[in-house]
């Protein structure tokens, strides 16, 4: 019997972005922000500067690959497909030699066990490297080719903000600046910007969260003064706003340990940080997907905080115990289009036709959670999404149709107004793109 034929070994970093990125390509899995185990740990920080980077570029590059390819790829080559765009991406947006980006991106093919490519992705990637300035200007007229975006969204932001839309989409070209949450049981901001100068990391404080830092310059979460410890986290300042908007309009009958409900809650920022600003707070973290959920877990372990997890879809009743929340988190799943530039695989992954079908699991997990809360209680609903959609219609159409429930004003200095809601627009060295809407469920003796 004859030996099976073994899979080939891939360790070289433009072999191994290709792999990442040729299930996104394909539209079938978002990138991975696992690092390959394969990965040399001199390679981490191309891998990821190449795998974000052809994302964020995406419709560019691809537009520039039909103006090399004679005919595209078959579906099956997916991966050569990527290593044609990560050669092109090395080529016009990176300071990489020429002869490095060539040799080793078409060597690479042959890792990938599709010796025949090599030839094919030379020759492209030469050719580009001779005429590129005229291939980009054959294609630079097109919308989706000018601003990275496809089509379909860049029609759909300039329709809804049309005085935004130019920044938003250059907002979302730009890698997020790395943002922290001190955390209130352990310390203060003041006192953690001290300890990051001493430890030459520049850092600002946030604008808007008073709990906020913003990097500098990213850096490895093993550099952060205390951050296993549990004296500091991650997150970005849009995120960070959610804990003190609802702790803020929980009722005074509520009492000192009211019940709160994080309904979609993973990977758990928010709700440890309502723990850290509410620790006697009976919080449940609910969420539908157990992998995601057990991030959850992690995250309040790091940070000493005792909550309940539940693995369970929000907009069903089988978890629920019958004893009504005093507040509600439901921060929904949405397009994403808010945090593109720390997720730009969306560009890809996210169609058109994903919006009505997500807007109408917002509102089932609107109504469902509603009736969960108690009578004077507070839901703050979120998504990091600029789409009027998921956003301002979604929460008109849901007090239009509950009588008990009305919208509480945002009195802040942050975003726009957005119907009964606030947006904010991603910014290139600030917070992502969010939208929030408070709304408060009327007392029983106001409904008699």
């Amino acid at each position: 019997m004859s030996a099976r034929r073994r899979k080939p070994q891939v360790s070289s970093v433009r072999a191994l972005a290709a792999l990442a990125l040729a299930p996104v390509l394909d539209g079938r899995a978002a990138l991975s922000a696992e690092l390959p185990v394969s990965l040399a740990e001199r390679d981490r920080s191309l891998y990821r500067a190449l795998c974000f980077g052809v994302c964020r570029t995406l419709p560019q590059l691809e537009a520039l690959a039909g103006q090399l390819l004679r005919s595209p790829f078959k579906k099956r080559d997916s991966d050569v497909q990527a290593l044609l765009l990560l050669g092109l991406y090395q080529l016009y947006h990176m300071r990489i030699p020429a002869h490095a980006a060539v040799g080793e991106t078409a060597g690479a093919a042959r890792e990938l066990g599709k010796s025949w490519a090599t030839r094919v992705l030379n020759g492209c990637l030469r050719r580009f490297d001779r005429e590129g300035d005229a291939l980009l200007n054959a294609v630079a007229a097109q919308p989706a080719v000018a601003h990275w975006h496809p089509d379909w969204l860049l029609q759909r932001l300039e329709r809804a903000w049309p005085e935004q839309w130019r920044d938003i989409v250059t907002a979302n070209n730009q890698p997020g600046p790395m943002t922290l949450r001190v955390n209130a049981r352990r310390g203060d901001r003041a006192r953690y910007l001290a300890r990051l100068q001493a430890a030459d990391l520049a850092a600002s404080p946030c604008p808007y969260s008073a709990d906020g830092i913003t990097l500098a310059t990213p850096c490895d979460v093993a550099e952060l003064p205390g951050f296993a410890e549990g004296e500091v986290s991650v997150q970005d300042e849009a995120a960070q706003l959610a804990a003190p908007l609802l702790l803020g309009a929980l009722d005074e009958r509520a009492g000192t340990s009211p019940r709160i409900l994080d309904a979609c809650s993973a990977p758990g920022g928010k709700s440890a940080h309502l723990l850290e600003q509410r620790p006697e707070a009976r919080l449940t973290a609910l969420d539908s997907d157990a992998a995601r959920l057990e991030r959850v877990r992690a995250t309040l372990a790091r940070l000493s905080l005792a909550g309940d997890t539940h693995c369970a879809d929000a907009t069903e009743d089988d978890w629920w115990s019958g004893e009504a929340f005093d507040a509600i988190l439901l921060d929904a799943p949405c397009s994403g289009c808010g945090v593109i530039r720390r997720h730009p695989d969306i560009k890809r992954l996210r169609r058109s036709a994903d919006i009505a079908p997500l807007a109408a699991l917002q509102a089932r997990l609107l109504d469902a959670l509603w009736t969960k809360l108690a009578p004077g209680g507070a839901l703050l609903y979120a998504t990091c999404s600029v789409l009027p959609e998921e956003n301002a219609e979604q929460i008109d159409a849901f007090v239009a149709r509950t009588p008990d429930a009305r919208a509480r004003p945002l009195d802040t200095t942050w975003g726009v107004s957005a119907g009964r809601g606030r947006q904010l627009f991603p910014e290139a060295q600030g917070h992502d793109g969010f939208f929030y809407a408070l709304m408060m469920k009327s007392q029983a003796s106001e409904r008699e």
